[in-house]
């Protein structure tokens, strides 16, 4: 099963829409570190409808939390706009967790430092990004793409 980690997510209607994508996709959801809402906002039930108690929620205080419990045979990928290797480069397996930073700030640098070989971007005009949910949904569906073999 694929994983998609949110690291430090903020705005409830992201976190709610990207549960729905997990949910559609048989996709396990992780939310690691401080949120910055409650998960009974109803700005993110309202975005995940009433699909949001069926979805494979994983709750995380940390990433090195995360990481110790992982499948030691799993890849992590870390999405950035800081880096030039663009996600359809990589080769995903069935068991890869989809690291995405929070909507303001991205991922901590710290992490991108120590996983730079496995770091990602989505290419894009310079000084533009994607909103979250729209990036997870891309990098996704690619990854499942890939797996299921199309071409």
């Amino acid at each position: 099963m694929l994983n998609v980690v949110l690291i430090e997510p903020e705005i409830p209607p992201n976190t709610g829409n990207i549960g729905r994508l997990c949910l559609s996709t048989g996709t396990r959801l992780h939310l690691v570190g401080p949120l910055g809402f409650s998960l009974d906002d109803k700005a993110l039930k309202r975005a995940g409808l009433d699909y949001w108690q069926d979805v494979d929620l994983h709750r995380w205080d940390s990433f090195e939390q995360l990481k110790k419990a992982a499948d030691s045979q799993a890849a992590f990928y870390f999405l950035t706009t800081k880096t030039q290797r663009s996600y359809w480069d990589a080769c995903y397996a069935g068991n890869d967790y989809i690291v995405f930073g929070a909507e303001t700030r991205g991922l901590p640098q710290s992490l991108l430092e120590e996983n730079e070989s496995t770091a990602l971007t989505i290419p894009q005009k310079t000084g533009r990004s994607l909103n979250l949910a729209t990036s997870v949904g891309i990098v996704l569906y690619e990854a499942l793409r890939q797996l299921n073999g199309a071409d």
